[in-house]
């Protein structure tokens, strides 16, 4: 394990400005930027949503949810962080990798198409009852 820190901050520094072992957390842009904790230097991007990734601070220490793994990157990392912890974790199969997005892919259709389903289906409602009471 490897500690780390954090810092909450307005903007996210530039790359060449970030430090080595730091998460930058912006909650006035909803992510979280870090350089890769294997040390090869590539920009770690997770943006925080209900779909994404979660960031929880207990006053201490940050935690994020779920793990991060950088299978686009050569290093092919894989890890947690945990109150200020990397844990590293095994690397995944290409198909399990797949398998991951497919999932993430089929949430974020679920979160951010339905409610504009449900707005459809109440605008008809809405057709239809004023069809109903206002024909006379």
């Amino acid at each position: 394990m490897k500690t780390i820190s954090h810092k909450f901050v307005e903007y996210i520094p530039s790359p060449e400005n970030q430090e080595e072992g730091v998460v930058y957390i912006t909650t006035t842009y909803n992510t979280a930027v870090h350089k890769c904790f294997c040390g090869c230097e590539q920009q770690v991007v997770t943006p925080l949503s209900p779909t994404d990734w979660r960031v929880t601070y207990d006053g201490e220490s940050i935690s994020l949810y779920p793990s991060i793994g950088n299978w686009s990157y050569e290093c092919r990392s894989h890890y947690w962080i945990t109150n200020d912890k990397v844990v590293w974790t095994e690397d995944w199969s290409e198909k399990r990798i797949q398998l991951n997005r497919n999932a993430d892919k089929k949430l974020k259709e679920q979160v951010y198409l339905k409610p504009s389903t449900n707005k459809k289906k109440k605008r008809n409602l809405l057709s239809w009852l004023r069809r109903i009471f206002l024909k006379e």
